[in-house]
């Protein structure tokens, strides 16, 4: 199984950038791993909320590829423990025959075609975080899950 993370806009700041990149490489010791970013919506004064999430939508499809299985990262989606999103992973090894998406929505959510197409929707917490700290915690929880996996010493309980 492949890791793939696909998110909406830039990563702005250096910190982020630096902390990103810092897990990136970490992760390519357990698993094959990909960040992609959908480029910021350009013109969007003149449109409806609606219609900046069907946009959005469109550049998302054109990236998955058959076999795919999306996941969003949702306020309303499923919260775990580290150890329970591990073990989330690990089920995921067994029954994900190629690529694992996850899918950081822009300002406004998802449209409804992408919620159609998700299998699944995990939330990071019933707080609301920016979408760089969200990239960053997502990649950190994946690292993390992954050790915890291998029994290495990152995560105390």
């Amino acid at each position: 199984m492949r890791l793939h993370v696909i998110f909406t806009g830039r990563t702005t700041g250096k910190l982020f950038q630096d902390a990103i990149a810092d897990y990136q490489q970490r992760l390519t010791h357990y698993v094959p791993f990909t960040l992609e970013e959908i480029p910021d919506l350009k013109n969007v004064k003149n449109l409806s909320e609606d219609q900046q999430k069907e946009r959005e939508a469109d550049l998302l499809f054109d990236r998955l590829q058959p076999g795919d299985v999306l996941v969003l990262l949702d306020e309303r989606g499923r919260e775990m423990t580290s150890r329970e999103f591990s073990q989330f992973l690990e089920q995921k090894q067994q029954s994900v025959g190629k690529r694992l998406v996850f899918l950081i929505g822009g300002p406004y959510g998802f449209s409804p075609r992408v919620y159609d197409a998700a299998q699944g929707k995990i939330s990071l917490s019933k707080m609301t975080f920016s979408h760089q700290m969200v990239r960053l915690f997502l990649i950190e929880q994946i690292y993390r899950a992954y050790t915890i996996m291998r029994g290495e010493p990152y995560h105390h309980d």
